[in-house]
């Protein structure tokens, strides 16, 4: 990936449903180059989809919650299974403390620990410590 190709996924990231015409536009190259790019970017994997960013007011029976993970053993395995937890939007791999960092979203607080359960009961999962959102101040 050269510079042009950062500075693409950079705009798509601020709006992925921008045109291609307004694309070429800010990057000051054609359609056509931005067209290929993109095709390139997606077919080698770079750009693996595309998504929907909600306010957080848009969706205001959700909980969101980040449950900060210590793995003991093959982590590996252990992020697999929580892929698999349905509770779990996002899973990062972090450095510090805490190994990985699970971002959940559920409707209740029932289904938050009732997650929260089958998560901890993950062989290989040594501590877990959960923060609720409450409010963003920052999109």
């Amino acid at each position: 990936m050269d510079a042009l190709d950062q500075q693409l996924i950079a705009k798509l990231r601020h709006n992925a449903r921008a045109s291609i015409a307004d694309l070429a536009a800010q990057l000051k190259v054609s359609r056509g180059t931005v067209t290929n790019r993109i095709a390139r970017l997606e077919r080698d994997g770079v750009i693996g989809g595309y998504t929907v960013k909600l306010r957080p007011d848009a969706a205001p029976d959700e909980i969101r919650a980040w449950t900060s993970i210590a793995v003991e053993g093959n982590q590996q395995t252990v992020i697999r299974a929580l892929l698999g937890e349905p509770g779990i939007a996002a899973l990062h791999d972090t450095n510090g403390r805490w190994d990985l960092l699970a971002d959940l979203r559920v409707s209740n607080l029932q289904e938050l620990a009732a997650a929260l359960e089958r998560i901890r009961r993950i062989k290989g999962i040594s501590a877990t410590e959960t923060s609720i959102h409450l409010q963003s101040y920052r999109g």
